[in-house]
């Protein structure tokens, strides 16, 4: 008697599975059956929710295509699991596919594929969400390591509920199989050399100011200490202060101002030009700085925001351009009982002005604290009456919150949807930008310069009016966080906003999540050293808001390395301000490209499977011929002069090289 395979219905697999091995060749007296869902999956990898046995990742029944199935394993892509078999394996078969239950919020797409000894035995192309389950069999003999990978089949992992239905593995009588580990990756450690002891000038190379405004800027500079900092070319109601590097003052007449700043110490001196635009636009290059929530959320204090203000100085990130410390939720009063009674008081005095609570005892005199630091600081509200963590919002006060956050003097507002979204009129475009349209004419209305960062989660295609609404920078997509699926996603999601992006208007696709981080409870980043790598390289192609999430008083030489990059930064702040675009998406690498202001331009290649790889980047591609200078920017090294249409490399797992790639003139 002989079944097809191919033709039956789930509920025959057990039976048929002790008959054969397929459709072609019956199940010998020497071979046994084992299922995959009674392994041990402890060491199988899943992006986002933890494998299950016997159910989907959403905790349901089988159902791929509206077709049920008994048993399995359901899985997130991207997902790895690696068995010792011996040579004892002889052949595996599952029915596989995306789970109905991703139906109602997304369509999914994945591969899956099996390998044996590094080479690929099986593979069932690109199964889509709603298609019907594929019969994925695998000729195993001999192979001592037996792969089952699920991809995201290139287009993130965003719904990739994957399932192995009715997965059974064909054994020689008496072998067994053994889980391994995930797979080992090599992980990329510390490459960015020291910076010299001779002085260089570091950060923005433009700066806007609006005429009439207080101008603060901390002049970056490295170097052996101490450093004495000069500057020809002021323009009147411009000082500085040679010793501390602060330009101070205002300038009344609008213009471009090119100004020449030297920094000298023992070793030397270095001079560049920096140009002082006066005028309407501000945030003229991405805002480099932190901010609170993603280490201390709801526990943040005037003391934590001093000791990150002390640290980002002490460290050295502001000798690099960083200029920001920002105050996320939780500096208001919350209404109701809180368990921490520090959290509760009056919202607003008698005359409508909103009050900081018992953590926040003088905001005037920590915005002067850190302003005597050459730093800035932000600060944060909603447009609906609580914010996200049920803190006093501004909805009704607006015009007077902004007057008061620019008396404290404050620098920066990050404006948080949240509870807008209950007492919105409707789900309109007008709706939509309302509130920010109001916030942000209140700012531009005050007698300082105070970046606008709006935060509604990228809801009605916020790129395309972010900066009518007065903003400088919006918020792209939903919260980050700290793993590779969320990184790869909200990468994803930034494809063709480049169009939207310039000096003055930035794609914000969340802060930075390396370092110490942990939301109130802080721990390392649960990022390999090799994603944060490439966490960092994208959000500097992509032209993005830096804003470190960790403990700044905490920083290990990892993290502090990784951030203290100048030709890593240098691409993040060019003053041409081109977002890169995604020149190629493959199952197995991605390349980003952005042109830069010397006519150089800078591409990150990413390798996006889990084990080392080689890779190639396609230099027609970028539109480049001719011979090309390659540096590596993370390592600050040449590569040489490249002639050939392809450059080829090898990356560990979820590694990054990030190029500085220039024409070489003939």
């Amino acid at each position: 008697m002989r079944f097809s395979l191919s033709h039956r219905p789930a509920t025959y697999i057990p039976l048929l599975c002790m008959l054969t091995l397929s459709s072609a060749r019956l199940l010998g007296a020497d071979e046994t059956i084992l299922w995959l869902d009674t392994l041990d999956l402890s060491s199988m990898t899943s992006a986002g929710e933890p494998p299950q046995a016997g159910r989907t990742v959403g905790g349901n029944p089988f159902k791929i295509a509206r077709k049920r199935f008994e048993r399995g394993v359901g899985t997130h892509a991207e997902s790895w699991l690696s068995l010792e078999a011996r040579g004892g394996a002889l052949a595996f078969q599952a029915w596989v596919g995306v789970d109905d239950e991703e139906l109602i919020r997304g369509k999914g797409s994945v591969i899956f594929r099996v390998y044996a000894d590094g080479r690929r035995v099986a593979d069932s192309g690109i199964r889509r969400a709603r298609e019907p389950a594929f019969l994925l069999r695998a000729d195993l003999t001999g192979a001592q390591v037996v792969t089952l990978h699920v991809s995201d089949a290139g287009d993130g992992d965003a719904r990739d509920h994957a399932d192995w239905c009715e997965a059974f593995f064909t054994l020689k009588q008496g072998a067994s199989l053994t889980p391994l580990p995930a797979p080992p990756t090599e992980q990329m450690g510390i490459l960015t050399p020291a910076s010299p002891l001779e002085p260089l000038l570091r950060g923005p190379r433009r700066f806007g100011v609006r005429p009439g405004s207080p101008l603060l800027f901390r002049i970056p500079a490295t170097g052996e200490k101490p450093i004495r900092f000069a500057a020809r070319d002021l323009p009147p109601g411009v000082s500085l202060d040679s010793t501390t590097g602060l330009l101070t003052g205002a300038v009344t007449r609008p213009g471009s101002y090119a100004i020449t700043l030297a920094a000298e110490n023992a070793r030397g001196r270095t001079e560049r030009i920096w140009h002082l635009e006066v005028g309407e636009r501000l945030a003229l290059t991405p805002p480099l700085g932190w901010n609170a929530w993603n280490v201390f959320a709801h526990t943040v204090s005037d003391a934590k925001i001093r000791q990150a203000a002390e640290a980002m100085v002490s460290s050295g990130l502001a000798d690099h351009g960083w200029a920001y410390i920002n105050i996320d939720d939780y500096w208001q009063t919350c209404p109701g009982e809180r368990e921490d009674t520090a959290l509760m008081g009056p919202g607003r005095d008698p005359s409508g002005r909103i009050l900081p609570n018992r953590r926040f005892p003088d905001m005037r005199g920590l915005v002067q604290y850190v302003h005597g630091l050459g730093l800035k600081i932000g600060l944060y509200s909603s447009p609906g009456p609580l914010t996200c963590g049920g803190c006093v919002g501004s909805l009704g006060h607006e015009a007077r919150d902004a007057q008061t956050i620019a008396e404290w003097g404050f620098d920066y507002l990050k404006y948080d949807w949240c509870s807008y979204a209950q007492i919105a009129a409707d789900d309109t475009l007008a709706e939509q930008m309302r509130p920010f349209l109001l916030m942000g004419a209140a700012l531009r209305k005050q007698p300082r310069d105070i970046l606008f960062s709006l935060c509604q989660y990228g809801i009605g295609h916020v790129s395309a009016w972010g900066d009518k609404a007065g903003g400088h920078c919006w918020r792209t997509t939903q919260d980050i966080t700290d793993t590779w699926s969320s990184i790869s996603q909200i990468a994803e999601a930034q494809v063709g906003l480049e169009l939207f992006a310039g000096p003055g208007n930035w794609n914000d696709p969340d802060m930075l999540v390396v370092g110490t981080v942990g939301w109130g409870s802080p721990r390392p980043s649960r990022l390999t050293p090799n994603e944060q790598y490439t966490h960092v390289s994208l959000w500097c192609l992509l032209s993005a808001p830096l804003l470190i999430g960790c403990d700044l008083t905490r920083l290990d030489a990892f993290t502090l390395n990784l951030l203290t990059n100048d030709e890593v930064l240098e691409v993040n702040q060019d003053p041409l301000g081109r977002q890169a675009v995604r020149v190629q998406r493959t199952d197995a690498q991605e390349v980003w490209a952005k042109p830069l202001e010397d006519g150089s331009l800078a591409a990150g290649i990413i390798n996006r499977g889990m084990l080392t790889a080689p890779v190639t980047l396609d230099l027609t591609t970028l539109g480049l011929t001719g011979p090309q200078q390659l540096r590596d920017l993370w390592r600050q090294r040449d590569l040489g002069t490249f002639a050939d249409a392809s450059f080829k490399t090898t990356l560990p797992g979820h590694g990054v090289l990030l190029l500085r790639i220039t024409p070489i003139k003939q």
